[in-house]
């Protein structure tokens, strides 16, 4: 018999989105800038990882794609991530949309966006502190 769908959960590693790049390695630099660790896996992809997180990045690109592509990243500090990003002046390095202040949305959490260089939209949220516990 074979196993079902809730036994196969517990043999999952990892979900890794494969993340669009126009230029691999403004990329690669931009993504390193923000704290991520660049691991290099051949000449057209790379895993970028934060904590025990990662996603793939691959030198390539769509621009309906990636005008359309979301990654989301739950974090417990929002303040200082938006901190953080607003420290490295990615619109003047990167010539990339302004990031936007965290702002608390209907969905109930607190988000601040930004934009990766291929137009790659990030949500970075969090519960909003009078919510968290």
């Amino acid at each position: 018999m074979s196993p079902g769908p809730s036994d196969l959960g517990d043999t999952v590693k990892a979900l890794r989105p494969f993340v669009p790049a126009k230029d691999f390695a403004v990329s690669k630099q931009f993504y390193a800038d923000l704290g991520f660790r660049v691991e290099p896996l051949g000449d057209s992809i790379a895993a970028m990882h934060i904590g025990s997180h990662s996603f793939l990045l691959q030198d390539y690109y769509v621009k309906v794609w990636a005008d359309n592509f979301v990654m989301h990243m739950f974090v417990d500090d929002l303040d200082a991530w938006w901190e953080h990003l607003t420290s490295l002046n990615l619109v003047a390095r990167y010539d990339v949309r302004s990031p936007r202040a965290p702002k608390l949305e209907s969905w109930g959490l607190t988000v601040a966006y930004m934009f990766d260089p291929a137009g790659v939209l990030w949500h970075i949220a969090a519960v909003p502190a009078e919510n968290a516990t």
